[in-house]
């Protein structure tokens, strides 16, 4: 069982920057497939970047160029670096771990961007 804790949210104004952290515990990290999720009030939960076992990363459109997932396997902790934030970043941001057998999810962390 892996155990996920977020961290790092809050307010910042736009084009500013954040860096989340999502701590794991009770495995390896590095045996999973990690990604970072979003949800804002009234839409659906949608990826906003991956970083795979192989080392592959996975960006949505809407983030590229400002955001990257860079992992960090001796602490066992990845990291959502986000840079030139916009309002439309507003949401709670999820971390995922997945491989063949199993699929967990972290707390959530709020981030607002406001003026």
């Amino acid at each position: 069982q892996v155990q996920l804790v977020e961290s790092g949210g809050g307010l910042v104004q736009p084009g500013g920057s954040l860096r989340l952290s999502c701590a794991a515990s009770g495995s390896i990290l590095s045996q999973y497939d990690m990604g970072w999720y979003r949800q804002a009030p009234g839409k659906q939960r949608e990826l906003v970047a991956s970083i795979l076992r192989a080392g592959r990363t996975i960006y949505a459109d809407f983030v590229k160029g400002r955001f990257t997932i860079p992992r960090d396997n001796a602490k066992n902790t990845v990291y959502l670096q986000m840079n030139s934030l916009k309002p439309e970043d507003t949401a709670v941001y999820y971390c995922n771990a997945r491989n063949r057998i199993a699929n967990y999810w972290g707390q959530g962390t709020q981030v607002t961007v406001s003026s």
